[in-house]
């Protein structure tokens, strides 16, 4: 790992983890608490541009690209197996790598079922959770995930054809823009930069297996709630109450297994950071203080 570092300055840098090449953003003192930032759909690390300066001040900050997102390298279906649990594992293989040990763990959408998984794998290792619109329970799936169920309960190739618009540009367009009220306040650069990325070749293909693997989160939520119940981990989730595939109940929900998580809704969508950065930020800062030591 290269500790050169320095908290006026972003590092962007790649880890060789087995077969994929992660891309990484880095900031912040090593010697300080660390804390992960875990995109999802459809995003990279480039989502927590603005809010990875503020953390760096105090915190040691590691904000990847997972496979087949961002700048990471990743091979094709051949030679990595696209599943959430197989990301999962490349994931907390990076963190070893990097000799990180000890860190708080920020997700947004399919960041959260990864990062829950690597929290239920090695509780002792995570300090805190951050969940921006990172669901884990049933409750919290909306109506844009009718389709996306009628593809898990019979996956085929005309239930995956009705999703063949899901991961194109135009529909990540939307997901940034869908409950926003004021939308000139959501750049483009975001769903420009992501819109690219899923054009590469063999992308969509690949995203339409994690959206039919995603059935595999669901199944596991009894797992990543039990995880919550047994160590009650530090838990805020900063969420865009208009968010059209995960609902203000799905935030809600954690009160009955971790009553003392805190709970915070912001009139936005599913990505509440384009908007609400300035916001959210403090509310972080203050997470972070009273429960990472």
């Amino acid at each position: 790992m290269n500790t050169e570092s320095n908290t006026q300055h972003v590092h962007y840098r790649y880890e060789q983890v087995d077969n994929v090449n992660i891309f990484y953003r880095e900031a912040g003192e090593p010697t300080n608490p660390s804390i992960v930032l875990l995109h999802g759909f459809a995003a990279s690390s480039y989502m927590y541009r603005d809010i990875i300066p503020a953390l760096a001040e105090n915190y040691h900050v590691i904000a990847p690209d997972l496979p087949s997102f961002g700048f990471t390298q990743a091979p094709g279906q051949t030679q990595y197996t696209y599943t959430f649990e197989n990301i999962a594992k490349t994931m907390e293989k990076f963190v070893q790598q990097l000799e990180i040990n000890r860190y708080a763990l920020m997700v947004h959408d399919y960041g959260a079922p990864i990062g829950w998984r690597m929290a239920a794998a090695n509780p002792d290792a995570v300090t805190a959770l951050i969940s921006q619109n990172g669901n884990a329970y049933e409750e919290g799936l909306a109506e844009g995930w009718n389709a996306i169920k009628d593809y898990w309960q019979n996956p085929t190739p005309d239930n995956r054809a009705v999703l063949k618009d899901f991961p194109t540009p135009e529909e990540i367009k939307s997901q940034y823009l869908t409950g926003v009220s004021d939308k000139s306040l959501v750049s483009p650069d975001g769903y420009t930069l992501e819109g690219m990325h899923v054009q590469k070749p063999g992308n969509a293909d690949i995203q339409l297996d994690l959206v039919l693997d995603y059935a595999s989160n669901v199944e596991n939520y009894p797992r990543f709630q039990a995880y919550f119940r047994k160590y009650q981990p530090a838990l805020l989730a900063v969420w865009g109450s208009n968010d059209p595939y995960f609902l203000p109940a799905g935030a809600e929900a954690w009160k009955r297994d971790l009553p003392n998580a805190d709970i915070r809704f912001f009139d936005t969508g599913h990505f509440a950071l384009e908007t609400h950065a300035d916001e959210i930020t403090p509310i972080i800062l203050e997470f972070l203080a009273q429960s990472v030591k």
